[in-house]
């Protein structure tokens, strides 16, 4: 173990440790944000049509690759320990930044956003779990916010890039990746000092004990989806989640994008619009969610955030899109994103569920959302392009409407208690007949 861990940061605990799983989101978003304001760039390097843009998106750090890396990581996190993913995830995600510098050709392009989608996704689970099992029960929302903190951050600073490089041209782009390259070597470098979680290494004793004294586990994805506790968490979370993601996920890939082409916005103005509107979401993460979701209604913040972003959008679809309209959206939606589904979906989804299975739970659901993501990425340039920005911005308005319906009328009370507290009361009172019956 010492030959392992000797190339790596020492002593990481306490809010270090916090800087170094919580920075997982910025390089996550900063990978989606980078693609985004360079997509058209990429699109007039390579000739790229609509379905090869469609393609790009799907598979990115923002769908399917990310919805594949979750699934695998939230497996090998429960199984072999948090400390696995924290080891190579981010070796992997280095070379698929390396690839897309490089890139040349669709291929080599689409190759390496693949790759980074993958790592992307494999961090994910593990850096929320992780987290919420290591933060005071007291300030769970305020450690857990930090990687949302760092999930806004990323874009503010990669799209702050874009502009600043934007005479670069594609050139710029590159540049950005490889700056992304460097940040994953030091978030590497820092994570491999991180001490194993503690309620993992419990949770593992306790059942080589009650393996050895006869009880017989039973199969963890059996039991995530049979056990009523568990179906009414997967339906809040994945319905928060998923729905709302259908329209900020589309959004975090190509909202520069609707700028230029519905807008008629140049790619310097549409990244500074992107600027203003992640600069306002590290405000609202950092003052109302980190601050106060520890010891106000969880249910209020949510609802003001989701409203908020309901209203953003139906300023941008039925407004015609002057800059009074975009600042307007740029300022509602930014502001409601820092206290939206993102920031709760990251706190519930770890204290929702039994250590056991905790991030397995989280990469399945995860691969869920993601692809209804590829999907809806897939779909939505086409449908722009043929039915117009109008018709894309209602269906993206009633998944808001969905999400905002289910995460106020199934907001759980959480905040106070420790993850073993919330456990006993969710599953303690099930007895073995019980279980069973969910079967």
């Amino acid at each position: 173990m010492a030959g392992k861990q000797r190339f790596a940061a020492k002593n990481v605990t306490g809010w270090k440790a916090t800087l170094a799983v919580a920075m997982t989101n910025y390089i996550e978003a900063g990978s989606i944000i980078a693609a985004a304001s360079s997509l058209t760039l990429w699109q007039a390097y390579l000739h790229l049509d609509s379905i090869e843009v469609g393609f790009l998106s799907a598979l990115s750090a923002n769908a399917l690759g990310a919805a594949i890396g979750a699934l695998i990581g939230g497996y090998l996190t429960d199984r072999y320990g948090r400390k696995i993913i924290f080891n190579y995830d981010l070796l992997v995600y280095m070379f698929g930044a390396a690839f897309i510098a490089g890139s040349v050709n669709f291929t080599m392009l689409l190759l390496g956003t693949v790759i980074i989608g993958i790592a992307v996704g494999a961090g994910v689970p593990v850096s929320w779990t992780y987290m919420s099992e290591e933060s005071p029960k007291d300030q769970r929302a305020r450690r857990v916010g930090a990687t949302q903190l760092a999930w806004s951050i990323g874009p503010t600073i990669t799209f702050a890039l874009a502009v600043l490089l934007s005479p670069l041209g594609l050139l710029g782009s590159r540049i950005i990746f490889l700056h992304l390259l460097v940040i994953a070597f030091f978030i590497w470098y820092l994570r491999r000092g991180l001490p194993e979680s503690k309620m993992w290494e419990e949770d593992k004793e306790k059942k080589k004990k009650e393996k050895a004294s006869g009880v017989i586990h039973k199969n963890s994805i059996k039991e995530l989806f049979s056990l009523k506790p568990n179906r009414q968490a997967l339906f809040l979370l994945i319905g928060i989640y998923l729905f709302w993601n259908l329209t900020a996920g589309a959004m975090g890939y190509f909202m520069p994008y609707i700028y230029e082409s519905v807008g008629g916005l140049s790619g310097t103005q549409a990244n500074s619009l992107q600027v203003v509107l992640w600069f306002c979401t590290v405000l609202t993460t950092f003052y109302i969610f980190m601050k106060m979701a520890d010891k106000f209604s969880r249910r209020l913040i949510f609802a003001i955030g989701a409203i908020m972003g309901i209203v953003a959008w139906l300023i941008l679809t039925f407004m015609p899109m002057t800059w009074p309209t975009l600042i307007a959206f740029v300022l509602l939606w930014g502001s409601a994103a820092g206290i939206g589904a993102q920031a709760f979906y990251a706190i519930w989804t770890t204290e929702l569920f039994p250590t056991r299975y905790r991030a397995t739970a989280q990469g399945i659901m995860y691969f869920i959302v993601r692809t209804g993501i590829a999907i809806w990425s897939f779909i939505l340039p086409t449908l722009m392009d043929t039915l117009g920005f109008v018709v894309a911005g209602l269906v993206m308005i009633t998944f808001l409407v969905i999400h905002t319906v289910i995460g106020i009328a199934m907001a759980p009370k959480t905040q106070g208690k420790t993850l073993q507290e919330i456990e006993d009361e969710r599953f303690g009172s099930l007895t073995d007949t019980q279980k069973m019956s969910n079967y």
